[in-house]
This record gives C-alpha cells, sequence and structure tokens, in this order.
C-alpha cells in the first residue's frame, strides 16, 4: 500500500485521500472581465506532465484539511507534501527521475 505524508499527521495509507487536482492556479483578480472562452481556460484547462507535478490533496478520512503535494506521475512517488500557503522545498522543474 503506498503511504502519503500528511504534513499535519504524518505517514497515512493512500486509502484516506483524495486528490484535487493542480496546485498553485491563481483566481483571476477580476473574473467578470473575462470572456467565455478565458474563464473556460480557467476552470477546466490543466497542466497533466509526464514527470514531477505539482497536486492538491485532502486528507479526506483523517484530519481533512486540504495540502500540496509534489508526485512524480510516471513512478506515481511522492516527493514532498507541504501546507497549503507553503512553498515547496523541491522545484517541479529542477527534479528528475531516477
Amino acid at each position: 500500500m503506498l503511504l502519503i505524508a500528511c504534513p499535519h499527521c504524518g505517514n497515512r495509507p493512500e486509502t484516506e485521500f483524495r486528490c484535487g487536482g493542480q496546485a498553485h492556479i491563481a483566481r483571476p483578480e477580476q473574473p467578470g472581465a473575462l470572456n467565455d472562452e478565458a474563464w473556460s481556460q480557467y476552470l477546466f484547462v490543466r497542466k497533466n506532465p509526464r514527470g514531477v507535478h505539482a497536486e492538491r490533496w485532502c486528507h479526506a478520512h483523517g484530519c481533512g484539511r486540504w495540502f500540496n503535494a509534489l508526485r512524480d506521475t510516471v513512478s506515481d512517488r511522492f516527493l514532498e507534501t507541504y501546507p497549503m500557503g507553503a512553498k515547496p522545498a523541491l522545484s517541479p522543474e529542477s527534479e528528475t527521475r531516477a
């Protein structure tokens, strides 16, 4: 079983967590000023890279808190987890798969 390190609870089984998609997406400052295409891009278009990716995760069957994680989408390995609002110690662009 895969263990995920919740930054609030420690290592817990993967079945306790839910992925919330790509992390670090800024909400538009003036959403009402966006045309339909720009609003659609904000709502639905996300990166889907092969390799290291920043994601939002929820410890749904634990503390219930959201956090961010750097995960390698090829190996499914979690490189780092960190609280919402914090910056990762690692950079997704600088990581390479071993």
